[in-house]
């Protein structure tokens, strides 16, 4: 079945670099996954050549599938790959029951994979999208060949002071507060802020790059539902953070089977570089890629980095599952 012929899909003809309103990078294309009671848009990248595995990629809060463009092209002759746009982000609608949780996300993401029967993927997520994928990994370890995570949103005991607004969001009545107080900010004024605080080197991103930000981020705060997407969302995290027992993110790192790359950037302002060695010790057989210079988003700042440690990784997992296939005398 080919990538564009996935059941509960709507796909555009080919790939383009505009459908409709909607940017795509050059050689990239869009779907709709339509599941009962859930829409969500998918950004898909032809594979170089048939038979090449599945991936999945899973942006962060406030982001959008437009985030793994970069790393998606590095990958394309390794991996078919998409990347989601989780219930409320990116292009696709918000959820009908207004659950914005890790949970709801993580199932969101299990039911793409069940429905579409890609699965195991290697399965790559930052910040939010590693919390949601480090969920998916623990429960359907299944449907998971590899997990990368960037700078996955995991429970801190001390957060950094960078990410305490981000963190008010969840309280009520934040989110209003904030669009007052904000209000007379232009779409380049967030956006510069965002970059701020996301990129290690802001001064990485191209005019370009810069320009369709500033687009997307006019057209999100059109939309009616943006605020809440964001609060609801940042309260998912805050609730997950509080979760113990079998349901703690934590003790759900340690129930991941696949073999786990980790990336920690050195200047990122949201989720702590001390954390690196935690997660390390978490997710059992790890490897860590630790980048001093890079901040929230290292796919998006050094692709070609991130992508050359995914190989790696992917190489000795291939390496690995053919041993034990001799092993079990299946070769």
């Amino acid at each position: 079945m080919s990538s564009t012929e996935l059941p509960g899909v709507r796909s555009t003809a080919e790939p383009t670099s505009q459908v409709g309103a909607v940017r795509v990078g050059e050689g990239e294309g869009l779907r709709t996954v339509a599941l009962p009671g859930l829409e969500m848009n998918a950004r898909f990248r032809p594979p170089q050549r048939e038979g090449l595995p599945p991936a999945l990629y899973v942006h962060g809060l406030g982001g959008s599938s437009q985030n793994w463009s970069a790393l998606m092209e590095q990958l394309a002759d390794a991996v078919d790959g998409e990347a989601l746009d989780l219930p409320g982000f990116g292009w696709s609608a918000p959820p009908a029951d207004r659950d914005y949780s890790i949970t709801a996300m993580a199932r969101a993401v299990i039911r793409h994979l069940d429905a579409a029967g890609r699965g195991p993927v290697h399965l790559f997520g930052n910040s939010l999208g590693g919390a949601v994928s480090t969920r998916v990994a623990a429960v359907r370890p299944d449907l998971v060949r590899t997990l990368t995570l960037v700078s996955p949103a995991l429970p801190e005991l001390r957060v950094q002071s960078s990410a305490v607004p981000t963190a008010l969001l969840a309280l009520p009545g934040a989110p209003a507060l904030l669009g007052r107080l904000t209000r007379h900010l232009t779409a380049e004024q967030r956006t510069r802020g965002v970059t701020a605080l996301c990129y290690g080197d802001p001064s990485r991103v191209t005019p370009e790059g810069f320009r369709s930000a500033v687009e997307e981020m006019e057209r999100r705060m059109a939309l009616p539902y943006f605020w809440e997407a964001m609060s609801r969302s940042s309260r998912g995290i805050v609730d997950a953070y509080t979760l113990g027992g079998q349901h703690g993110l934590w003790r759900q790192a340690q129930r991941v089977l696949a073999p786990t790359l980790l990336v920690y950037g050195g200047r990122d302002q949201l989720v702590s570089y001390r954390m690196a060695r935690k997660a390390a010790a978490a997710f059992r057989g790890s490897r860590l890629l630790s980048l001093p210079e890079a901040g929230h988003v290292a796919m998006m700042e050094y692709p070609e980095v991130v992508a050359a440690a995914f190989r790696e990784l992917q190489r000795d997992t291939a390496a690995r599952d053919t041993d034990r296939d001799t092993a079990d005398g299946k070769g």
